[in-house]
Parts: structure tokens; sequence; C-alpha cells
């Protein structure tokens, strides 16, 4: 019987305690193996081009090194090594810079281990993963769009909004309240409710304000629900 290629994994943690507990969880995985453990003392990237894993393992917040840098340069150098960033809960802007960079997927260090691994296995096979409170929202299509090589985000295709969500969105611009916006569109003030939270849901944001200045500001959201671009 052919025995089961192992994923190669290097990792590259300040933390012993969490490198070493990485490490043994691991390797006690029949699909995975780690050929190295680095800290954030060594020389990260002649390693990395020595051994030659399939996957990097690399925490964003490195004490003494710039992750980003190494990331890039890792992937200026061997293309085909995919790279994994770890953090508690990146932010948007670190994860676009990572994208760009070359990462290909993320983890949460506070993921349940099936998460974690799945998460290894997946961007091992050649999948793009994102953390899972960014899944399907419209900082995931920009994420989508970045790795296609296109920083420009054209959200009258990217976005993936309802036609009643739209017009949500342009009366909130308007700074229209949930009450006025259904006697407007002729919903309950609850419906409204619902759209509001779904588009806080799907562009990532929290609050009204960010909506209404999102609307304000991007030119293509705004020629997109515009009857006189129509």
């Amino acid at each position: 019987m052919k025995p089961i290629k192992k994923i190669s994994i290097l990792i590259i943690e300040d933390n012993r305690l969490l490198r070493d507990g990485i490490t043994s969880m691991i390797n006690e995985q029949p699909d995975m193996r780690i050929i190295a453990s680095i800290t954030e003392r060594e020389d990260s990237l002649s390693r990395i081009l020595n051994v030659k894993p399939d996957v990097v393992l690399i925490d964003l917040g490195l004490s003494s090194q710039n992750s980003l840098e190494v990331v890039k340069s890792v992937k200026e150098k061997s293309t085909g090594i995919k790279i994994i960033v770890m953090d508690l809960m990146p932010v948007e802007n670190d994860i676009l810079d990572f994208v760009k960079a070359g990462a290909s997927g993320f983890i949460l260090k506070n993921a349940i281990v099936n998460e974690f691994l799945k998460t290894i296995r997946l961007v091992a096979s050649g999948e793009k993963v994102l953390p899972p409170h960014m899944t399907d929202s419209l900082f995931s299509q920009i994420v989508e769009r970045a790795v296609n090589g296109s920083d420009h985000v054209d959200l009258k295709y990217a976005v993936r909004m309802t036609k009643r969500e739209r017009e949500v969105i342009d009366l909130i611009a308007d700074g229209l309240t949930n009450k006025e916006i259904g006697q407007i569109l002729h919903l309950s003030p609850y419906t409204v409710k619902s759209h509001v939270h779904n588009i806080l849901e799907k562009m990532t944001l929290h609050t009204r304000v960010q909506i209404a200045k999102f609307a304000h500001t991007n030119k293509d959201f705004k020629d997109s629900t515009d009857p006189a671009s129509k």
C-alpha cells in the first residue's frame, strides 16, 4: 500500500508554548508533519527556502520581524509554498495586505482544533481561506478580487446586495430612520431593521453612519442606484 504523502509544515511563532502545542497537535495527524519550527530570532526566509515546506504557518505579530515582509519575500522566491497567517482577530486592512502579499489563508488562534486543521488542509489543496467572520461579506469579495489581481472594486458587480437592500442603503444615506424608510418602501419598521442588519453583515460594518458614508463616498454604488445613470 502506497504511503500517504503528508503535508509538510513550517511554523514561525514567538510563543514557545503555542508553538510546541501546535507542533504536537499537527504531528498527531496522519496527513501532516512539522518539518521545522522557527522562533522570531531566526532567519525565516533562508530556513523556509532551505526546507521547502508545503505550508508555512506564520504569526501575524512577530516581535522582531515584519511578518508581511516575510510573506512577500517567500512568495517572490517560491510561489509554490502556501502561507497561512495566524492571529487572534486580524483586522480587515491586515487581511487585505497579507492576501496581496501572497497569503492563502488565515487561522484564528482561538479556533477549535478541527477548524485549525481544516484550514491547513484546504490551503494545502489550493483553496483560499478567510477568517469565518469575513465569509460572504463585502470585504471577502474585495479580497477575492485582490487575489485575482484587481485592486479596483466595481461594487455594481462585487456587492451581492438585493435590490431592496440597495434601496435601504440609499435611504439611510439620505438620513432617514427605519420608520421613514418603511413608509417610503411600504415595509414594516421590523422588516427595515432586518434589511439593515443584513446590510451590516454583508459589508462587515457596525453602524448606520458607516453605511451612509459608504454610499456617499463610493462612486460605483451611487452610479448603480441613481435612476439618472440607468
